[in-house]
């Protein structure tokens, strides 16, 4: 497969603009970053929760890699912009327990955080990724 395609899946939120929720080329694949939204309603869910929020957008990630193709083992890469630098722990205790009971081969993505500001303001935090597909 050689040729760029939308990755879509209605287990994840709609793009809010004009992008898509991820992109396949080849074995290679972005997810679009995502948030803490409840892909049937549209609506951002656990203000001020921070864990709740990093466990749902890590949902939404996982939907859009598996729509490609992809599964969670095969996530080389996730990002993680955060807003407040103090919620940081609880983030990586949330983003741990989940990465971990995702992860099957024994190898964790790579990870970089940043600390930044977000499009909402109910955003604590967004996660983006990137998959090589190997089947």
């Amino acid at each position: 497969m050689t040729d760029k395609t939308a990755v879509h899946t209605t287990d994840a939120p709609a793009p809010a603009h004009t992008f898509s929720q991820g992109v396949r080329k080849g074995p290679f694949v972005q997810v679009s970053g995502q948030g803490p939204v409840d892909p049937a309603t549209n609506e951002y869910l656990y203000p001020g929760d921070v864990a709740a929020q990093t466990t749902r957008t890590l949902q939404n990630v996982k939907a859009i890699v598996d729509a490609s193709g992809a599964s969670f083992d095969d996530v080389v890469m996730l990002r993680v912009y955060l807003t407040k630098r103090e919620d940081f722990a609880t983030m990586n205790d949330a983003y741990g327990k989940f990465v971990e009971e995702h992860t099957t081969c024994g190898v964790l993505p790579s990870r970089t955080t940043v600390f930044t500001g977000l499009p909402r303001e109910e955003m604590l935090v967004e996660i983006d990724a990137v998959a090589i597909v190997t089947q």
